[in-house]
């Protein structure tokens, strides 16, 4: 299993819309809304592909039990994730079992949903969520994704 750097880092901030106002005119990011993915868990979502970065926001009226709201209450608008790239991600979520990780959240989607939510971007797209927090000051996500060839 091979770690191929950082694939983006998850932002946490109040408003969405500025966020992506200020990523886009601080660093040119083009943002695809993602929020199918974050609103059983009251949050928006929105990734820069391009930048590296993915946004997350409480939805509107939902500022005080979304995922995301107790982590802005204590620590502000900052970094929340970083998913590092693996190439294989259940060798990857070994190794971390066997250093007393385990994953809080997990997902494999299917080429129709990376097609339908994820612009067609990749051949596949899986990630292991971690419970780093406490060890690492920050959650862990090894990601497997593997662009298309043309995309």
């Amino acid at each position: 299993m091979a770690v191929n750097g950082v694939n983006r880092i998850l932002i946490a901030v109040h408003d969405m819309v500025r966020a992506k106002e200020k990523y886009h005119d601080l660093l040119g990011a083009t943002f695809l809304d993602a929020h199918w993915t974050g609103e059983p868990f009251g949050i928006a979502v929105s990734i820069a592909w391009d930048a590296g970065i993915e946004l997350c926001a409480p939805l509107p009226g939902r500022e005080a039990d979304s995922a995301v709201s107790a982590y802005l209450a204590a620590h502000g608008e900052g970094v929340m994730n970083i998913f590092f790239n693996v190439s294989d991600g259940e060798a990857a979520m070994e190794r971390a079992v066997g250093q007393g990780y385990e994953s809080v959240h997990s997902l494999d989607y299917t080429q129709t949903e990376i097609d339908q939510h994820l612009g067609g971007l990749f051949r596949r797209y899986q990630e292991f969520t971690l419970n780093t927090r406490e060890r690492c000051g920050f959650t862990v996500s090894l990601a497997r994704i593997e662009a298309k060839e043309n995309a």
